[in-house]
């Protein structure tokens, strides 16, 4: 085998040697600033974690997840701690937690049944300033876990694991369960103490944020399988047809609009009314919430809600898993649930 010249013995690194020969002391103390500047302003550029830290890990069971928020309000689950929380091996040498994760979603197994938005969310991990140290780590956005979890679940569902995947598919299983107890989101928040430093005018930052200023045309945002699995826990026949039953508003209004952020279903009321003749709403509340932040954060709660459903056996295991993961304002879920469920 044919060793490969050591740093001293490149060609580079001797043209590299002579030039700094050739510099003055001063040009050389101008070009360390110089490269300390440019690593300095890539580290600004970070988002900076304000809550959080490895001390203060998420805790579900055994299993501890080092969590973040950011200056911009994410969420951020460590990528190490995802990688252990799921049962993964790190992998061969060289191999990181980044591409252990994403070669393990993007494998034959399960590839299939992840989708594309989650791959590109997992292909691009979110690098970020913790808050003490000044030292730069990486994470993903807590939501992706729920999503990764339902992927790996539907993929054991249908038969497509390996044998040495089973155990993953088991954390996953008990993941889920967690986040049916309490909404990921709010696990975050309690662990890294965020819940307690909002400020008091959070609730009118986060409607001017959550809010369209001007209602958006209509798209598809709740897909076929909240609505197939609504049928399914209801007992009902899935309509061969078009026309689905009315009741779906009143439902979709209980587990989704009125389980958003506070002031949010009052504000899509208002923006929204009824009609006085026809008693119905002109337009879907969904077309008032903003592009950034209020729609990605409706998706990121029907995200959570399918697997919830996907676990329960009926309509009323599902409701009171719903009522602990995402109880209504001013309202206590409650703390444990039955054996059975």
């Amino acid at each position: 085998m044919v060793e490969k010249p050591g740093i001293e013995g490149t060609k580079q690194s001797k043209g590299g040697k002579a030039r700094a020969g050739s510099l003055t002391s001063e040009e050389r103390s101008a070009v360390a600033r110089a490269g300390a500047t440019a690593r300095w302003d890539a580290l600004k550029s970070l988002p900076k974690a304000t809550h959080g830290s490895a001390e203060h890990p998420l805790k579900i069971g055994d299993i501890e997840i080092p969590c973040y928020v950011l200056e911009d309000g994410r969420r951020v689950l460590s990528l190490g701690g995802i990688v252990k929380a799921l049962g993964m091996s790190i992998g061969g040498a060289g191999a990181g937690e980044g591409d252990r994760l994403h070669k393990f979603a993007t494998g034959k197994t399960i590839s299939q049944f992840v989708s594309s938005r989650l791959i590109s969310r997992i292909t691009e991990p979110v690098r970020f300033r913790v808050p003490s140290g000044g030292s730069v780590a990486s994470g993903y956005e807590a939501t992706i876990l729920p999503e990764l979890c339902e992927a790996v679940l539907s993929a054991r569902q249908a038969g497509a694991l390996l044998k040495q995947q089973l155990h993953i598919a088991e954390q996953c299983e008990s993941l889920i369960r967690a986040f049916a107890k309490v909404g990921i989101v709010a696990l975050v928040d309690e662990a890294t103490g965020f819940q307690k430093d909002r400020d008091r005018d959070e609730l009118h930052r986060l409607l001017s944020l959550y809010l369209a200023e001007e209602r958006l045309a209509w798209a598809k945002r709740f897909p076929d399988e909240f609505y197939k699995q609504i049928y399914r826990l209801k007992s009902w026949k899935w309509p061969v047809g078009k026309a689905k039953t009315p009741l779906l508003g009143h439902i979709t209004n209980d587990i989704v609009y009125d389980r958003l952020p506070p002031g949010v279903i009052e504000s899509l009321r208002e923006l929204n009314p009824t009609q006085e003749l026809t008693k119905r709403r002109k337009f879907k509340h969904h077309q008032f919430l903003s592009a950034d932040v209020g729609q990605p954060d409706l998706r990121d709660h029907i995200l959570q809600l399918i697997p919830i459903m996907k676990i329960s056996r009926d309509w009323g295991s599902f409701k009171r898993h719903v009522d602990i993961a995402f109880p209504k304002i001013g309202t206590q879920g409650e703390i444990d649930l039955p054996e059975d469920d």
